[in-house]
């Protein structure tokens, strides 16, 4: 039992609640502010629960964005090595290959009834649309 309470007394000692300052409180203020605003009146939530939820991470546990260098035994913060992947062009590739595989739905109905069913947009069903561009004014360089 002892070794329970001792595990529990070192993540708490971890954490920044004994070492929390004004700023601190500020800032996981804002980030409730924000997950309130993204949950319950859906402001932009795509947007402001990711920013809060970091807000929320870096201000309660600020090992999280400990380098490899700076820490003792080797291992870096989850944010550090979101870093190396974003670094390394990992991230930007699997946050492609994630959209990408999200099918196209349309937002607004179509005026013409054949386009109605259809789950792409009318540039896709439309081909002859590829040709606009071309009718561009072409400058005189």
């Amino acid at each position: 039992m002892s070794y329970v309470t001792n595990t529990l007394s070192n993540l708490i000692h971890q954490t920044a609640f004994f070492n929390l300052t004004w700023g601190n409180y500020l800032m996981i203020a804002v980030a409730c502010v924000f997950l309130y605003l993204a949950i319950k009146h859906g402001f932009e939530p795509l947007l402001l629960v990711p920013i809060a939820f970091g807000m929320l991470l870096v201000n309660i546990y600020p090992d999280i964005m400990l380098s490899i260098e700076d820490s003792s035994n080797g291992v870096g913060g989850l944010l550090h090595y979101f870093y190396l992947m974003d670094e390394w062009s990992i991230l930007p590739s699997l946050i492609f290959l994630g959209v990408g595989a999200v099918p196209v739905r349309p937002f607004v109905r179509f005026p013409c009834s054949q386009y109605r069913r259809s789950e792409f947009p009318p540039s896709v069903v439309r081909v002859w649309t590829i040709l606009l561009p071309f009718h561009a004014p072409r400058s005189s360089g």
